[in-house]
């Protein structure tokens, strides 16, 4: 148990999320840290200054704290549904995720946040986004192929935010693809799993075990 890696994790952080499921798919298990983000524990802050979750501590001590790379190392171990097949093609899709789409994304959701902001305006660039999206998916009904791959499960938590931000006004939108797409990620076992309930950790507390066959639905 002490060679196990230990994960902080935030269960609604979308980053965090997509570090789980990678954790999940690849059966890598590893020491469950649930965090409070506004109470941090002062070891994942010793661990990874810059205070952000996931944070992945090795039983060597050193530290992934980026989910991209916590997902890509877990699926170097074991792959089993191939998500890193394709992953060339994906990269330009999750770097705009995680680029202009956050951008808007966190200026439509928390606009208090910012100056001069106009939600409205960042929820419109979104939907361009959420549009392109709607045409890629079209094809397939997966981003690359058809079945999901690293990219589905890095971009659709960040989607799934964004939709839930005013549930009503995306369902209305002309984004059959998408919102097919995002409804049956959102029914997964994988996703639901992923988002299982784990009280707050402190130091002492016990560490669920996450990222094994017993976690699963």
């Amino acid at each position: 148990m002490s060679d196990t890696p230990i994960l902080y994790s935030f269960r609604r952080c979308p980053y965090a999320m997509r570090a789980r499921m990678a954790l999940l798919i690849s059966e890598t298990p590893v020491r469950l840290r649930e965090v409070v983000l506004r109470d941090k524990p002062e070891e994942m802050i010793a661990a990874s200054p810059k205070a952000t979750v996931p944070v992945l501590v090795l039983h060597d001590d050193s530290v992934i704290d980026e989910s991209l790379a916590i997902m890509h190392w877990a699926l170097a171990g074991h792959d089993p549904d191939g998500w890193l097949e394709q992953e060339e093609a994906g990269r330009e899709w999750i770097a705009e995720t995680d680029g202009e789409f956050k951008t808007n994304l966190d200026r439509y959701k928390y606009p208090t946040r910012y100056e001069d902001v106009d939600p409205m305006a960042h929820r419109s660039a979104g939907l361009r986004f959420l549009e392109k999206l709607d045409a890629q998916l079209s094809e397939k009904g997966q981003l690359l192929r058809d079945k999901p791959s690293l990219a589905d499960h890095a971009i659709f938590p960040f989607v799934r935010q964004f939709a839930n931000n005013d549930r009503a006004w995306f369902d209305a939108q002309a984004l059959p693809a998408l919102q097919a797409w995002l409804a049956g990620h959102l029914q997964s076992d994988l996703f639901l799993t992923a988002m299982k309930k784990y009280p707050q950790w402190k130091t002492g507390d016990p560490e669920p075990l996450f990222g094994t066959q017993d976690t699963r639905i």
